[in-house]
């Protein structure tokens, strides 16, 4: 038994270190430490599955550097991806790191090894790796080991012989030896609390019969070998498809370990969220990831978006707007998750040295970050906001804003409502008449002219404090003024809550509707500024005055 200290720490978003007991396993649809509370698995992808079958960025910094880089940035975990030639192939698991580099002509990063982590040089591949694994649980992170592909190489494509089962490259049965030699190897490594089986199974031959028969005795095989840890199972189609689970169920000999994972990318619908209209390319989108995958958490099952990701740099509209929407969905079903990627840069990828991953978290030479701003919204998510052991406060709403990953807030009345760190949102009831209340008062919120700030109130029942979730997209939180036209939450100058025309709720393609994205999200989350009636009536005259409507 052991435990790992999971935190969540960036810019104003400050949460306290919560021990994790180890190990985990599940309960219905949340992953649980070892008490029975909540974890939420909010990792980011390290990469160590290409040609040089080593950990990326080791040529330019320390790993304990590295590991916490990663701890600073508010993650908990590491998804870390490996060949399955890594264990199999002797000729491979032979080499040590040295020689790998220098068969690839890998000179300047042998340099970089040597310099940065000088104590890996001369050891074989799968020693670096556990090193990793152990610079990695010496500074609290877990690790979920992913078993990407089975030739060291980039990922993926429909002819790589790396597919699926039967392919050139994917023997099943050296498949469950590989799976069962890296189970046994980190038999007993607290933080390492997760296997995941296989990465993006795709290709010509995919079928649902040969996944059942492969993946449970895959599962079998590592369970069997480590049962202590999170057996992660992917689908069909490049880990976009589990539907077929809904009508068959998983057959395994052992319980609470079994978890779900899938994947989603902008990319993944080709061009769609820059030709289509946002509204209704998010709300189809959506739609098909509940039907295809969302659906297992209302089965009773954890799900693991252990991919998603945007290029960095912030100029990709496509990408743009599907995180504004993954966002959304991500908050409303508190989905555990693994950010693509930490990689500032590769070794060597597809033949190309040094290669930028404009995806990656940090910078080419892995020192900073590249978008802080995109870490600050995502900080969010990184804590649950309900789950087993986490009923701090009574359940409740907040309304979370994706473009920034902030929430409604409001220090008393004579402050307009704005948006601000999570932490201090307000909890907020959503009741059958479509009102929003903050729990506790009998304030509501109102709007009152296109254009102006959004108010509270305690007149409650006229159309003006009636809030629906419009748009294709279910986003756009929509109210009627008392001359009939309907307006949206917005938000407008320092991030202060205003109502305006509701944006794109027509077919234009052009147009960003993100300002006026909201979420309504289920939490038992203390919000850390609990507030009574009386501090919302910061003065005596407003404490005393119950003709006070709206201010």
């Amino acid at each position: 038994m052991g435990s790992v200290i999971s935190s969540s720490i960036f810019l104003l978003f400050v949460f306290l270190p919560i021990v994790v007991s180890l190990p985990l396993s599940t309960n219905s649809r949340w992953i649980v430490d070892e008490g029975g509370r909540r974890v939420k698995l909010a990792c980011v992808n390290w990469v160590s599955h290409l040609e040089p079958v080593l950990a990326e960025g080791l040529s330019k910094q320390p790993m304990d550097t590295l590991a916490k880089k990663i701890v600073s940035m508010g993650f908990n975990c590491v998804r870390f991806t490996w060949p399955l030639y890594l264990v199999t192939n002797d000729s491979l698991a032979s080499l040590t790191v040295r020689q790998s580099f220098q068969r690839l002509g890998l000179l300047e990063s042998i340099s970089g090894i040597q310099a940065n982590n000088p104590s890996i040089i001369n050891v074989t591949l799968i020693k670096a790796y556990q090193a990793v694994v152990s610079s990695l649980g010496e500074n609290n992170v877990m690790v979920i080991l992913d078993n990407h592909i089975s030739t060291p190489g980039w990922c993926c494509s429909n002819f790589d012989g790396n597919g699926f089962f039967g392919d050139i490259y994917f023997n099943p049965d050296l498949w469950i030896t590989g799976l069962t030699r890296m189970a046994t190897l980190f038999n007993f490594v607290t933080n390492v609390v997760g296997m995941s089986l296989r990465n993006e199974l795709r290709g010509q031959k995919q079928n649902v019969n040969d996944w059942y028969k492969y993946m449970q005795k895959g599962a079998e095989a590592v369970h069997s070998a480590n049962p202590n840890v999170l057996v992660i199972l992917s689908g069909l189609s490049y880990d976009r498809d589990l539907s077929f689970i809904q009508n068959r169920s998983v057959k395994l000999t052992f319980s609470g370990k079994l978890v779900f994972e899938a994947h989603w990318y902008g990319f993944s619908d080709g061009q769609a969220w820059v030709t289509g209209n946002p509204n209704e390319v998010c709300g189809r989108v959506t739609r098909n990831v509940m039907r295809t995958s969302g659906y297992l958490v209302d089965q009773g099952y954890p799900l693991f978006v252990s991919e998603f990701g945007i290029d960095q740099r912030g100029i990709n509209v496509n990408d743009n707007r599907y995180m504004n929407c993954f966002l959304g969905a991500a908050a409303e079903l508190d989905l555990d998750w693994a950010l693509w990627t930490l990689v500032g840069s590769y070794y060597l990828r597809e033949g190309v040295l040094g290669l930028n991953e404009y995806y990656g978290v940090l910078n080419y030479n892995w020192c900073e970050t590249r978008n802080s701003s995109f870490l600050q919204r995502i900080s969010t998510l990184q804590s649950p906001f309900r789950g087993p052991g986490l009923s701090e406060a009574k359940l409740h709403k907040v309304i979370f804003h994706p473009l920034t990953g902030l929430c409604v807030t409001k220090k008393s009345l004579l402050d307009p409502l704005r948006l601000g760190p999570c932490t201090d949102s307000d909890a907020w009831s959503y009741s059958p008449q479509k009102t929003l209340v903050v729990k506790g008062t009998y304030f509501c919120l109102q709007a009152d002219e296109s254009g102006t700030v959004a108010k509270l109130g305690i007149f409650c029942t006229d159309s003006n404090s009636k809030w629906e979730m419009i748009s294709e997209s279910k986003m756009h939180l929509s109210t009627k003024l008392e001359d009939g036209k309907s307006v949206c939450l917005d938000v407008g100058p320092d991030n202060t809550l205003i109502t305006n025309s509701c944006k794109c709720i027509s077919k234009d393609n052009t147009c960003d509707p993100s300002s006026q994205w909201f979420k309504l999200v289920d939490s038992s989350r203390s919000s850390g500024v609990e507030r009574s009636l009386v501090q919302y009536l910061p003065g005596n005259g407003f404490a005393s005055n119950p003709l006070v409507g709206s201010i």
